[in-house]
């Protein structure tokens, strides 16, 4: 899978496009993001955000194309509600209307007939679209995402007096938003954290620890319910979906301040 950063005009809406040829079975991790994805068939889904990793496989020589945005972003792009997309794969025809998808779809058919990224940039184009049409983005939700993503351990709580919500505003506001409660979120973006780390970290229990993670249970935990295996198994077969893209999952000052534009 080969990824663009998004141009600094959309950097606050995408984390990255991209363009694929997989080939076999492969398992992605969770992170919080939804994409929408062209195939060579001229079909246009939108892939959800996960609550747990989910294996997916490809006739061979098919072709993908896909924007990822970041999250909090597409609910409002697209019309829905992140929960309503939770573990699901949509049409996106189904959430904007078959004239947006005929528009896209036709677009993307058209690029991908003259080869190299033509199709990519087709799909960014639509997506760039899509957010010149939505309503602003609410500032409510960019404070919400840095909250949750900042690596400072906060409780529910503290991070609802800070966007002045009471807990169950919290809950709903992020269910709405983000596809998942607060909580399920903050271990997702916890896990990913904890992948970001490994390639630096000189052993598992470093990275864990520079993760955020309290100690090898708390860990081991996590890995089990989010990936489906233990820290040892997944070493084994886990690669970075995007290696070379800016970190999307803002765990740092900068990242946190790119949310909030």
């Amino acid at each position: 899978m080969t990824p663009s950063p998004a141009s600094a005009d959309l950097a606050g809406e995408l984390a990255c496009s991209w363009t694929a040829r997989p080939e076999g079975r492969h398992r992605l991790i969770p992170d919080g993001c939804i994409d929408v994805l062209w195939l060579d068939t001229g079909e246009l889904w939108v892939c959800g955000p996960e609550s747990t990793a989910w294996d997916f496989e490809l006739p061979p020589g098919r072709r993908a194309v896909g924007v990822r945005f970041r999250p909090g972003v597409a609910g409002r792009l697209l019309r829905v509600d992140g929960d309503r997309l939770r573990d699901r794969r949509v049409r996106l025809e189904d959430l904007l209307g078959s004239r947006v998808e005929r528009v896209a779809r036709e677009r993307s058919g058209e690029a991908d007939d003259t080869g190299g990224h033509d199709a990519e940039d087709a799909i960014v184009a639509s997506a760039r679209s899509w957010i010149d049409a939505a309503p602003p983005a609410d500032a409510l939700v960019s404070g919400l995402v840095a909250e949750l993503t900042d690596p400072r351990p906060r409780s529910v709580g503290d991070v609802g007096d800070r966007l002045g919500l009471s807990t169950r505003q919290l809950r709903r506001r992020s269910d709405r938003t983000l596809g998942y409660g607060p909580a399920v979120f903050v271990r997702l973006i916890r896990f990913q954290r904890f992948l970001r780390a490994l390639p630096r970290a000189r052993t598992v229990a470093a990275a864990a620890a520079t993760a955020g993670y309290a100690d090898h249970s708390h860990l081991v935990r996590a890995c089990r319910s989010i990936a489906g295996t233990t820290p040892t198994e997944l070493l084994g077969w886990y690669e970075q979906t995007f290696p070379g893209v800016a970190d999307p999952y803002k765990t740092d000052g900068h990242a946190a301040a790119t949310l909030g534009r």
